[in-house]
């Protein structure tokens, strides 16, 4: 329980409290409340009174021995009996409740006017009957002389339902409106009485069937700018009658006359939701999203307030007590109790016991209509002499003033804000009008560079698939914010990019890569930075799919042969007389490297193959027959000779058969270990050829 001091009246919260975890089970829910230190003070007035999502709708029984509640999700309606402070039934509907009525003095007989324009009502056992109107509703009454249920909504018809024909009667239809947002009944002489979106009170007399006078609310409100729809309706007495508005305003009318006898501002903008009376201590309780304010009909003052974490939705009072139960945007229904508005009903009178026993640790104080100031700012305003009368409330470290005090010594204070104003707006006009000295143009944009750089790169590539996408991303202004808004700024230092990183940087490498290709230049030109690494390479998968993408436009057949690369080198004298074999269009080059004074010769051979990674994609590019031909003839020898010793690797792809793919993950899996084993080798004894290679053409003779 959480008790609140407002404008010294108390309110008590009997649901508030440190709440148990909902993912324990049963018997850990009740250790857990036993050892929490509130325990002594947490009092659960009914069982269960919560809702799965969101509590839209609450009433209680005309007989005040139940509590009808529905919520979402799913759609649903509660029943407590507070006999035994317990849910009593529960039921599911297909859609969202937007209003519901209780026909009877108990539960027995509901009507729920639902979100998709049906309407079901209700028995003691579970629906009885389940109809449609034709335009969506917002509101709905019963009227018990005639034994209609009237229905208000997306249309300027009064919907009639005849609940002892079972059938349509002929709709009021008004004349003004273009959509009512409310209903409400007069119990003494039973005039209908709706609230348009227009801004306007009309009364209909069901003997008549005929508007018998119409009251324009909006007219009213003087310091709006936008027309105020009425949005909700109570009357008083015969006479008296309350209307909410949109723009938050209450106003008190008499039937009779067109002014109004109050109008009470809420000061949140929030439309009405519903307003009540409490005629015993000349209360109005007047609701909106944000809180429920008690005030005096008479002198308008407000006596307190309640508020929540969550916005509400609707509210119930029990005639002639202090007990409120509200509907919120929440899981759990809150119940209020306010001892000054009236004593507690009967099944909770010990509610009137238990609040003078506990004292609350923490009592919040609020005061309405005041602003709190320190005291540098009350100099500022010139009323520090005011220190120690009535028109200041010390707290803290300052004073509550109140507002229309405040307001009027703000304007004294500040005669010269305009021109201060005036001299701020016209200084930064002419700064922004007024160039800078160095203008450094720039296409790239100010978020996301680094992206926006990578695109543009890849808008001017030959692959016309990513060269679309960096179009498509550039140019589309579903993805401008990106480029424009600082929330959408890559974050380099985020978890999920430090997960990224990894595939990032070997993308980059592999990139690199592919720009530092083994080139052989013509004669007298120079080749630096390049070395035998680059040939032996291990490619990545996108590296394979972006040559697949390329190669899908050039078809061609390369042959495996035989491969051998003995080299002629200063630390391997045995190897002077051999000769390397690589594949070349021309069988008749050769290549002579000259390197301090030694030379080597390779030998190119028509039918070797450089790239001795071919990945198995490549075929997929071939025609069938192609393929299996050279599936079933595809045979590659590579030997190496270097100082250290001779290393010769045989690849031989035969037929497939059933364990194929088996065997291939088993060849590629040593041949990558060879690969690595000769690379580590490689590295080891090679030189850079700081020489210049020349070409030269053999005559074979």
């Amino acid at each position: 329980m959480l008790v609140t001091d407002i404008n010294n009246v108390k309110i008590y919260n009997l649901s508030g409290g440190k709440s148990v975890p909902q993912w324990l089970t049963d018997r850990k829910q009740k250790k857990a409340a036993k050892k929490n230190p509130d325990a002594d003070r947490h009092i659960e007035l009914i069982q269960d009174f919560d809702m799965p999502g969101v509590a839209s709708c609450i009433k209680i029984s005309p007989d005040g021995q139940y509590i009808l509640a529905t919520g979402t999700y799913k759609p649903r309606v509660k029943c407590f009996e507070v006999s035994n402070l317990s849910l009593k039934f529960e039921r599911c509907f297909d859609s969202e409740v937007e209003k519901f009525e209780i026909l009877s003095d108990d539960y027995s007989k509901v009507a729920f006017l639902h979100a998709d324009r049906y309407v079901e009502i209700h028995a003691g056992h579970g629906r009885h009957y389940r109809l449609r109107i034709p335009k969506f509703g917002r509101d709905l009454m019963y009227h018990k002389p005639s034994c209609d249920l009237l229905f208000v909504g997306n249309s300027p018809d009064i919907y009639r339902l005849n609940l002892e024909r079972g059938q349509f009667l002929l709709p009021y239809t008004s004349e003004y409106a273009s959509a009512i947002d409310s209903i409400t009944i007069n119990h003494e002489h039973q005039l209908i009485c709706v609230g348009t979106q227009d801004g306007t009170l009309e009364m209909w007399d069901h003997r008549d069937k005929k508007c018998c006078g119409t009251l324009d609310v909006a007219a009213n409100l003087q310091n709006t700018s936008e027309v105020a729809a009425v949005t909700a309706l109570e009357f008083k007495n015969g006479l008296t009658i309350a209307t909410g508005t949109s723009t938050g305003h209450v106003l008190l009318f008499d039937i009779r006359s067109r002014t109004p006898l109050a109008v009470k501002d809420h000061l949140n903008q929030l439309p009405i939701k519903k307003i009540r009376f409490q005629p015993d201590q000349k209360s109005v309780y007047s609701l909106d999203g944000a809180m429920l304010k008690i005030w005096d009909e008479s002198s308008l003052k407000q006596k307190a307030c309640i508020e929540s974490r969550s916005n509400f939705n609707d509210f119930a009072h029990f005639p002639g007590s202090g007990l409120f139960m509200f509907a919120q945007e929440d899981t759990k229904m809150l119940p209020y109790y306010v001892p000054s508005e009236g004593p507690a009903p009967k099944w909770c009178s010990f509610l009137d016991n238990l609040v003078e026993e506990i004292t609350s640790e923490t009592v919040q104080n609020v005061y309405d209509d005041y602003k709190f100031i320190t005291k540098q700012e009350l100099a500022e305003l010139k009323l520090d002499h005011l220190e120690g009368t009535k028109m200041l409330r010390a707290y803290m470290h300052g004073f509550f003033i109140n507002i229309r005090l405040y307001n009027k010594a703000k304007a004294v204070s500040d005669t010269f804000a305009f021109d201060g104003f005036r001299k701020d707006k016209i200084r930064k006009q002419i700064e922004a009008s007024r160039p800078a000295r160095l203008q450094l143009k720039s296409a790239l944009p100010k978020v996301n560079r680094e992206l926006a750089e990578q695109l543009m790169q890849e808008e001017h590539m030959n692959n016309a698939k990513r060269s679309a996408i960096a179009k498509g991303l550039l140019g589309d202004n579903r993805f401008k914010q990106m480029f424009d808004n600082p929330d959408f700024e890559i974050d380099k230092e985020a978890e999920d990019y430090r997960l990224l990183s990894a595939v990032l940087q070997r993308a980059e490498r592999d990139k690199a890569r592919r720009k530092d290709k083994i080139v052989i230049t013509p004669l007298d030109e120079e080749e630096e930075g390049s070395t035998d690494d680059d040939l032996y390479s291990e490619k990545s998968e996108s590296e394979k799919e972006e040559e697949k993408d390329e190669e899908e436009e050039e078809e061609h057949e390369q042959s495996d042969e035989e491969m051998d690369m003995p080299v002629k080198t200063k630390n391997n004298p045995k190897a002077s007389n051999g000769r390397q074999k690589l594949s070349r269009s021309d069988p008749e080059e050769s290549l002579q490297v000259e390197n301090n004074g030694k030379e080597f010769t390779l030998t190119v051979e028509e039918g070797a193959n450089f790239d001795i990674m071919q990945p198995a994609k490549k075929l997929q590019t071939v025609s069938l027959g192609k393929r299996i031909k050279k599936m079933e003839h595809a045979t590659t020898s590579v030997q190496f000779q270097n100082g250290v010793g001779r290393r010769e690797i045989t690849f031989t792809t035969t037929g497939r058969s059933k364990n194929a793919k088996k065997d291939q993950d088993r060849e590629r899996a040593r041949h990558q270990s060879e690969l690595k084993k000769h690379k580590e080798e490689r590295r080891q004894v090679i030189r850079s050829a700081k020489g210049v290679i020349k070409k030269t053409v053999m005559k074979q003779r």
